[in-house]
């Protein structure tokens, strides 16, 4: 989870283009999670709420403080897995 987590985060943080690092960074996580033998990732959740917090980890990030964008993207695994069914997401 931390690698998924530090290097979305970096590449979000890092990517040339103001349009186009979210999705190249859900791209790459994407097949992270499936080099790991994980589905791949459902990131359809990420609006509302969940999108306030994502910006949010993004930000906490810029001081390497990966530990928010782990909980988005355990919470981001786990509505994989369970086929998006999450009661808790907005």
């Amino acid at each position: 989870m931390h690698a998924l987590a530090e290097v979305h985060t970096e590449l979000v943080l890092i990517h040339p283009f103001r349009e186009g690092n979210g999705r190249i960074s859900r791209l790459l996580a994407t097949i992270m999670a499936l080099q790991a033998g994980r589905p791949p990732l459902d990131f359809s959740r990420i609006k509302g709420r969940k999108k306030t917090e994502y910006f949010a980890a993004v930000q906490a990030g810029m001081e390497r403080n990966y530990r928010p964008m782990e909980k988005i993207f355990r919470d981001i695994l786990e509505t994989t897995i369970s086929g998006g069914k999450r009661p808790d997401d907005v």
